[in-house]
């Protein structure tokens, strides 16, 4: 078998949303030859830290080490403003960011398909995937 590349990845969530985010580890989990490291902030893994400067400089943290950030473009990206950080940040620290439209959904927030360095990418697996590997 060849050696694969790791690829550093950080996805945009809302915990509210927390499946979308655990259906996305999982696609980039199974996919075949697909080798990543994980740099998000998942919810069963919080950061533990409870000022929103400290909170920020945690997740600025996570961000710093991947390669590209995933950001699931549910309506939710609206009115969350921790997104709204990481996306910044993202984009302040140069990072590749590929803007994700949820199954079903027609519309995918501004701030999402502004930042995407990319054409927005479907809800499956192999979208994704070929997205991340377009850029890595």
């Amino acid at each position: 078998m060849p050696h694969l590349k790791r690829r550093k990845i950080f996805i945009s969530h809302a915990w509210q949303y927390s499946e979308h985010y655990e259906t996305m580890v999982r696609w980039l989990n199974g996919a075949p030859n697909f080798v990543w490291s994980n740099c998000s902030v998942p919810r069963t893994n919080p950061l533990g830290i409870n000022t929103k400067s400290n909170l920020e400089i945690g997740i600025t943290n996570q961000i710093n080490p991947a390669q590209i950030v995933i950001i699931l473009g549910g309506m939710y990206a609206n009115h969350s403003d921790w997104i709204d950080y990481e996306i910044s940040e993202a984009a302040r620290l140069r990072k590749i960011i590929i803007g994700v439209r949820p199954w079903g959904q027609e519309r995918v927030p501004l701030i999402v398909q502004n930042a995407s360095d990319c054409e927005l990418v479907g809800w499956n697996q192999m979208s994704i995937i070929r997205a991340v590997r377009g850029f890595l």
